[in-house]
């Protein structure tokens, strides 16, 4: 597959950018360099290789769920102008 400098041209204007004729026949030397090279890729057999989720195969630490900190509700309300049923009362803001 190979990119021609009319679809780059189509796509800078969708993407309301604007790209010099120079510009453009970087972009698509460039493009079409990267296309080759994912088309290499798609050559290399892979059914034998497992996937991985980390190329290091380190895996992720979880902290325990433990609670760490009292339950300190109604020390917190007790500050509070206006509460009910535990919760803050606070003005209406919107009619």
């Amino acid at each position: 597959m190979a990119i021609k400098a009319e679809e780059i041209a189509q796509v800078a204007y969708l993407a309301r950018i604007q790209v010099t004729e120079q510009h453009t026949e970087s972009l698509t030397k460039d493009l079409n360099q990267i296309l080759d090279f994912v088309d290499q890729m798609k050559s290399v057999d892979t059914s034998s290789i497992a996937p991985l989720g980390n190329p290091l195969e380190a895996n992720q630490p979880l902290r325990a769920d433990d609670v760490t900190e009292e339950n300190e509700r109604e020390a917190l309300l007790s500050n509070a102008p206006a509460t009910t049923d535990g919760l803050f009362l606070v003005p209406k803001v919107i009619e």
